[in-house]
Formats: structure tokens, sequence, C-alpha cells
């Protein structure tokens, strides 16, 4: 892998999100070729049309809310593009990933990542300078 350089969500990328406050033990769901798993408090993240959770406390950590309803990730991400196909364990589960997409990490040492596609990642990151 590269070196991995910080980036942060553009201002107009905003999402849509609700915490996850019903009384269930959780949800399972299939994406990123794995199973994934929402616990209760997690959010529930609309992303342009992409859904899925987020881990209560890393919502709460990179997340802040821009209107009713709509949040913008406002700390930064450091990230790499992946020189060849695997995937990475994510609070949810596991995410596949293909040589060229980004891996990204929501702490500077690597930990807490996931993966994007470059086209997602290009158009909603810019290098933050």
């Amino acid at each position: 892998m590269s070196e991995l350089r910080s980036y942060r969500r553009r201002p107009d990328q905003y999402v849509v999100a609700v915490p996850l406050r019903l009384e269930t033990q959780g949800l399972t769901y299939r994406k990123w070729g794995a199973e994934q798993h929402g616990k209760p408090g997690d959010w529930l993240v609309d992303n342009d049309g992409d859904i899925y959770t987020v881990d209560a406390d890393v919502f709460t950590a990179t997340y802040r809310q821009i209107r009713r309803g709509a949040y913008v990730k406002s700390a930064p991400v450091w990230a790499e593009v992946a020189r060849e196909s695997g995937s990475v364990a994510t609070k949810e589960g596991r995410t596949h990933y293909n040589s060229g997409d980004y891996l990204v990490y929501n702490n500077e040492d690597g930990t807490d990542g996931y993966a994007m596609s470059a086209e997602k990642f290009e158009s909603h990151y810019e290098p933050d300078d």
C-alpha cells in the first residue's frame, strides 16, 4: 500500500442519517460483499443513495449536524489507493474492495477503516492541504 494522506469531506457532500433507536437486538444486512451488523444506537446513513450503518461512537466523533437529519463528516480521514483487491474488517463487518479503490481510515494510525470506490471517494473528498 501507499502512504496515507489526509482528506476532508467536501462541505456540500452531506448524508441523511437517523439513530437506530428501536427496541431491537440490532440488524443484519448484506453489503460490500459480506454480512454487516448494526447495533441499537448506531446510525442508519443514506449517503447519496448508498444506505448503511455507522457505529454510534464513530458517527458522534466524526459527523456534525448541518440541519435536521443532515450531517457532514467534519473530521479528516486518512486514505490510500489499494494496489490489489482484498477486504478490510470494519466495525460493522467486512468490506471487499478492488485494486484502485480507496482504503479509508477514521484514525491517522490506519485504524477504523473501510473501503470506497475511487469514483465515490474522489467525488466526496478532497486533499486536506
